[in-house]
């Protein structure tokens, strides 16, 4: 008799919606195995913002996860458009070029919404509107690009602590410290397990499935500088700082297909003082996402970006990974006073340089003077043609500059002046396994291995080069949904 019927590999949003699920499906004995200590425990999960991208063809629908949305929010409503499976699938395409997998995007689209209806029932989960990041105040009302709109109450902190309640309440052992180092299978190749170390040892773990959760390969510097290139083995890592890439190469190393795009990944402009590694306090609030409103500058004085290409959630993780090959990994983000209401209330736990004229803002840089002043002047000079609007792509360029400015390219010309150095941050890794619809991890001869499922992070194929912002919890929970499902039922 196997000692559980399936074993979860992994602690973050994924894993959980994997063992919650695999419980909903008749598995009585469902095991998680958390690498970290109780203090560290949730994964990426801890340090997300905890949105969730879906489509839904009429605002109400989200009425019921956050129910006092238009009495906290008058207009949320009227203000609020939809947004549809063709804007969620026409946006996942844009951003990864049309490379995102055609079946597993289909999937993640589709099932989105119902999803995030049984997260909140399952799950037992609370919601609140995505206020500070997605909503843009603007004379002291939020408005509301169209998009990823809800958020789990308390953000990642919240998230991930509920699922840990979630787990405890369905019977879901946990056990902390505790990382598979490799799977088992049985003479047919069937997964049947895995080898565990843990405080008491080396021990083999036996299952009717296994479901892979373990995140990417982001806190692995040398995975990184292998499939990322150079300078990624120097980056500061966003969140936690456990994910090696082991479930990844566990499932390889008995023939699981590599899918995908390894030499891409999410990365994210961040305070440029932040720590190597996430800190538990601060989850995501290092972020520095407003830069469609101002310009971005190098250490040699230059814009090298068109900072309003697109809504910053559709740019931010692309972007990220572009400050990170500038001169030095430092750039600073240049605002003026027309637009400091409208930054991310996270720009608040930094003091950013500030002076009274552009001139006097450089001297505070670590940038070439000269060219620096140059740079601005001339974008002041080319900036302007056309109309402001925070929540639309406004068109508002610039002209004779390049890089050009496509949208919200005001003047630099109300002082007081600020600038905020920033770097890149790695969020997670794109580079995954296959799967099939079901989950199932698929080997190097195109046949599922049996008893093996992934999902979270380990999927590959979804996101190339870029992606959608609040894409990746929802991937995470469609698909470990449908892996611990899969998984209970195999």
């Amino acid at each position: 008799m196997n000692d559980f019927d399936v074993i979860v590999v992994g602690g973050g949003n994924a894993a959980f919606a994997a063992a919650v699920s695999a419980k909903e499906h008749g598995a009585k004995r469902v095991l998680v195995l958390e690498k970290a200590p109780k203090t560290q425990r949730g994964g990426n999960t801890h340090f997300s913002g905890a949105i969730f991208r879906h489509y839904f063809n009429d605002v109400k629908e989200l009425d019921r996860f956050v129910p006092d949305a238009e009495e906290k929010y008058p207009g949320f409503h009227a203000g609020c458009g939809i947004y549809s499976k063709d804007d969620f699938r026409a946006d996942l395409m844009r951003v990864t070029n049309g490379r995102s997998d055609p079946e597993l995007s289909k999937i993640l689209i589709d099932e989105s919404y119902d999803t995030l209806c049984w997260v909140q029932e399952k799950g037992r989960m609370e919601f609140e509107l995505a206020h500070s990041v997605m909503g843009v105040r603007v004379g002291g009302k939020i408005k509301w690009p169209k998009g990823a709109i809800v958020r789990v109450v308390h953000e990642g902190v919240g998230l991930s602590q509920t699922w840990f309640e979630t787990a405890e309440a369905e019977g879901i052992e946990v056990r902390y410290e505790t990382s598979a180092t490799q799977l088992t299978q049985g003479e047919t190749g069937r997964v049947n397990g895995v080898v565990a170390r843990g405080p008491d040892g080396i021990a083999t773990l036996t299952s009717k499935a296994v479901v892979l959760a373990a995140g990417g390969f982001e806190t692995n510097p040398a995975w990184r500088r292998l499939y990322l290139g150079d300078p990624w083995d120097h980056a500061k890592v966003r969140g936690s700082n456990f994910n090696y890439g082991e479930g990844l190469k566990m499932a390889m190393d008995i023939g699981a297909m590599p899918w995908g795009h390894w030499g891409g990944c999410h990365a994210t402009p961040i305070n440029a003082e932040a720590p190597d590694y996430g800190r538990r306090d601060l989850t995501d609030k290092t972020n520095r996402l407003s830069y469609t409103y101002g310009v971005m500058i190098n250490t040699e004085g230059k814009r090298w970006v068109d900072e309003g290409a697109d809504f910053n959630s559709y740019t931010y993780a692309k972007y990220g990974g572009m400050i990170l090959k500038q001169p030095g990994s430092l750039i600073y983000q240049i605002f003026d006073s027309k637009v400091l209401e409208m930054l991310e209330p996270r720009y608040s736990t930094t003091v950013p340089f500030k002076a009274d004229t552009l001139e006097g803002l450089v001297k505070l840089l670590k940038v070439d003077q000269q060219q620096a002043v140059k740079t601005l002047h001339e974008y002041n000079a080319a900036a302007g043609h056309g109309k402001f609007d925070p929540i639309a792509l406004d068109g508002l360029h610039t002209e004779g500059i390049e890089p050009a400015k496509t949208n919200w390219a005001q003047k630099l010309d109300k002082p007081p002046y600020v600038a905020y150095p920033v770097t890149g941050g790695i969020t997670f890794t794109f580079g995954g396994l296959k799967i099939t619809k079901d989950a199932q991890v698929v080997a190097t001869d195109w046949k599922p291995i049996q008893g093996l499922y992934t999902c979270g992070e380990m999927v590959g194929g979804l996101f190339h080069y870029n992606y959608p912002l609040g894409t990746g919890l929802m991937s995470g929970a469609v698909f470990g949904r449908i892996a611990g499902r899969s998984a209970a039922l195999s």
